[in-house]
């Protein structure tokens, strides 16, 4: 996922500035038993499902979004943005039958092989 964004806050330094940010997007899916077919959840569905909020966000100016405003979209952020509409999803069944049965999502946004952040949630 590619962004553009700015912060508010000396904590942030020249971030605070315009700047870009790209992601590598892990979803990861809990529960506790393994349904009938012995899966967690639909991967194909989950995939698919993570690509659309995905393609939400990627290539836009997150500082021109009405849904962010007032908000500084760091990485924990996006991530918990990400997870939430996710699980938005499985409550509407957009990850089938089976996905109701979820525990938890985490969702991991990497900036680089030394910089990401996770955020869990349960459902």
């Amino acid at each position: 996922m590619m962004i553009a964004h700015s912060f508010r806050g000396e904590v942030f330094g020249p971030a605070q500035r315009l700047h870009g940010a790209t992601f590598v997007v892990d979803a990861t899916f809990r529960r506790a038993e393994l349904d009938a077919d012995n899966i967690v959840v639909d991967i194909g569905l989950a995939a698919a499902q993570l690509n659309a909020v995905l393609g939400e966000l990627n290539y836009r100016n997150l500082d021109d979004e009405p849904a962010f405003a007032g908000t500084n979209t760091s990485t924990e952020a996006l991530a918990r943005v990400i997870a939430d509409r996710l699980a938005d999803r499985v409550r509407a069944g957009a990850l089938g039958a089976g996905a109701h049965r979820l525990a938890g999502i985490s969702v991991t946004l990497h900036e680089s092989h030394v910089a990401w952040a996770t955020y869990e949630r349960t459902l």
